[in-house]
């Protein structure tokens, strides 16, 4: 089994800053692309962020320059360093892994996380 575990997230005001992280843990031989999506109530699941293996990175128009995606591959952990949040950054958001759960699976599985929720205030 394949788990990742958000942590990060709560309520900030607007302009402030958080840290979201998302560890992967289990039956876990190698992992391919790691990003964060989001979702606002009312509004479809959106891609903010994703990062490959070797740190290429890409980023949704709307929170480029305010949001760095990282991954630390030894510890199977991705980051997202939200600076300068604003209130249409509030959405719940997921942390999203193409995972090879063994040797001999023979392709890369989605996971996700459970969700986590930003909310910020004006």
């Amino acid at each position: 089994q394949v788990q990742l575990v958000e942590s990060g997230g709560g309520l900030v005001q607007a302009g402030g800053s958080l840290r979201l992280s998302c560890a992967a843990s289990g039956s876990i031989f190698s992992i391919n692309a790691m990003g964060w999506y989001r979702q606002a109530p009312g509004k479809q699941r959106e891609l903010v962020a994703a990062i490959t293996p070797v740190g290429n990175t890409e980023y949704a128009d709307s929170v480029k320059g305010r949001f760095t995606i990282s991954r630390d591959n030894a510890k199977n952990t991705v980051y997202l360093q939200m600076n300068s949040l604003k209130p249409e950054d509030t959405a719940v958001y997921y942390c999203n892994a193409d995972i090879l759960p063994s040797w001999n699976s023979g392709t890369y599985y989605a996971y996700w996380g459970q969700g986590t929720q930003v909310t910020v205030s004006s």
